[in-house]
């Protein structure tokens, strides 16, 4: 194992009911008053709305709403929020939704903080030095961002998707009902279930140093994911396969993979978010389309890796078979496999590559992930 440290400062609170706490926890940590961030009638038509405000209301918590927040988080929305939070002088952030609003409202949180441009800190101009307390009420299981420093916003003016890491944008408190999580479509799990995979995947396959117990937890977490996909699938509301997948989903990007492993990158996020900045797809739609792809072109990279995937996941022996099961299993759940499905064609491909090759040198990556070289990969999801 490599050296490490392992800093998650989140609190979870887990279960039925939660939400109904959150007024009660801001009061006790002292928060005053909040930026309410939120997407658009979903969280209305389920009733949280209601909830989380009557909770707000019999604490004493001033609130000031931000909605409106689309499933690619834009820049111009975000910044919106950050006008928001200055004008009303908000105490802290309180993200409700998926990671969609919880980005939003993480990148609201720094901003509110700073008199800086807030594009400049997802371009590496600038380091986050300081940003408001974070809350979030999770509605859909899928980036993990209640439990990381990650957030991911789309600048659509330049099509440039890009993300910003930072010990100051841990949620202080993230509360997870999985309840909650009951109306989300097939197609969305579908979704969601790609992108939790991907969390766990990137590392997995891209590792130098690839201890036996990371290993372990990330296939582990993989087939609780993909078990409980199967089942919610099946029957959306199913507490425990709900609670279970909500759980591995939260464990998928929180450093706990990434523990003792040797080098790693996020190659397939990097390629999703230049295809998904263009064409403003569903994150889990993009990744369904590049992992297979990717997979082929990087397999003989890390052979015994993809071996193990092969063996431990889908109980098969090669990297081919494994890549196959995993791209038959996204076909199963109703997850693209290929760019002709998503209605994009071959000669579309340089300029999303040319989008990618911008991300991989804001990321330092540019020497791996050459334009010729997404060009490459994408040629392969065709």
């Amino acid at each position: 194992m490599e050296n490490f440290e392992f800093y998650v400062p989140t609190r979870i609170v887990f279960g039925k009911k939660t939400e109904e706490k959150i007024g009660e926890i801001l009061k006790k940590d002292g928060i005053k008053k909040v930026l309410f961030v939120y997407g658009r009638e979903s969280i209305k038509k389920i009733g949280l709305y209601n909830r989380v405000v009557n909770s707000l209301k019999e604490a004493g918590i001033e609130f000031v709403e931000h909605s409106g927040v689309k499933s690619n988080p834009v820049l111009s929305h975000t910044k919106e929020g950050i006008k928001k939070a200055k004008e009303n002088q908000v105490s802290a952030i309180l993200a409700v939704g998926g990671g969609s609003a919880i980005d939003e409202g993480k990148t609201i949180a720094v901003g509110a903080k700073t008199e800086k441009d807030i594009w400049k800190f997802f371009k590496r101009e600038e380091v986050i030095e300081d940003a408001l307390p974070i809350y979030t009420i999770l509605t859909l299981a899928a980036t993990g961002s209640e439990m990381n420093g990650f957030a991911v916003i789309t600048n659509e003016e330049t099509k440039e998707k890009l993300n910003i890491s930072s010990i100051y944008i841990f949620p202080r408190v993230s509360i997870l009902n999985p309840e909650l999580t009951y109306t989300v479509s097939s197609q969305y799990q579908a979704y969601a279930s790609v992108d939790v995979i991907a969390h766990i995947i990137e590392y997995y396959f891209t590792c130098k140093v690839c201890p036996n117990l990371s290993n372990r937890i990330s296939e582990s977490l993989i087939k609780t994911v993909m078990e409980t996909t199967e089942t919610i699938l099946k029957d959306p509301r199913n507490y425990n396969a709900r609670a279970e997948f909500m759980w591995a989903s939260t464990l998928a990007l929180n450093g706990l993979t990434r523990t003792g492993v040797g080098g790693g990158l996020f190659p397939n996020h990097l390629i999703a978010h230049a295809l998904g900045g263009i064409y403003d797809l569903p994150h889990g739609a993009c990744l369904s389309i590049v992992i297979p792809a990717w997979m082929q072109w990087y397999k003989d990279e890390n052979k015994p890796q993809f071996e193990r995937f092969a063996k431990e996941i889908f109980g098969v022996s090669s990297a081919e078979e494994g890549i196959k099961a995993l791209t038959d299993w996204f076909k199963k759940i109703g997850a693209p496999v290929s760019l002709k499905e998503v209605n994009i064609s071959e000669n579309e491909i340089p300029n999303i590559a040319e989008n990618g090759y911008n991300i991989a040198k804001v990321q330092g990556i540019e020497n791996i992930y050459s334009k010729e070289v997404i060009e490459e990969i994408l040629k392969k999801a065709l």
